[in-house]
């Protein structure tokens, strides 16, 4: 479940990083002003940080691995909306970051009580640790990625490659519920 946890906060940190790396440059590349740009990543911050108390109660109610899920399905949703919004439009932008910031939060916070849970206490600090660096090295991937998919291709597709990618955490979480399921048997 170690690696479970990892994998959760690893996607979550490349795709929300990629896709919020982009966002201020596909709108002022249309157009829009720096406040406005600055206000969608403020909306996006918060979406990050504000529902962290919601993502810790979700977790302990509907547990880890639903709400793993649901950091994919938002950060896909999120990918999707970003892609789909005319580049005009700061209300369609504005949600798009709320989605990808609360996917985010669903994704860290379930990813770290995967993590908590799999590592006993006397290595949990070194482990979380180095999940973090793995989480760094993602962001910093995830930057510098976004930067050459829309170079190459179009914030639309950086967006879509974003949202699907997140969607490999369901396999994942497949894979390492399946041998729970065995052993309860």
């Amino acid at each position: 479940m170690l690696v479970l946890g990892a994998t959760v906060m690893v996607l979550a940190q490349l795709v929300m990083v990629a896709i919020m790396t982009m966002t201020p440059v596909h709108m002022t590349g249309h157009g829009h002003s720096v406040g406005a740009a600055g206000l969608v990543i403020a909306i996006h911050v918060a979406a990050m940080f504000l529902p962290s108390p919601l993502s810790g109660f979700l977790v302990d109610w509907v547990g880890r691995l639903p709400v793993a899920a649901a950091s994919g399905m938002t950060l896909l949703f999120a990918g999707l909306v970003a892609a789909l919004a005319p580049p005009h439009t700061v209300g369609l932008l504005s949600l798009a970051l709320a989605l990808l910031g609360l996917g985010w939060s669903l994704g860290i916070v379930s990813g770290t009580a995967i993590v908590t849970d799999a590592v006993p206490l006397s290595i949990r600090a070194r482990t979380q640790g180095l999940v973090d660096v793995a989480i760094a090295v993602a962001g910093a991937g995830g930057g510098l990625a976004s930067g050459l998919a829309v170079a190459a291709g179009s914030y639309a597709l950086l967006s879509v490659i974003g949202g699907v990618l997140a969607l490999a955490v369901l396999p994942a979480i497949a894979w390492s519920a399946r041998p729970l399921a065995a052993t309860r048997n």
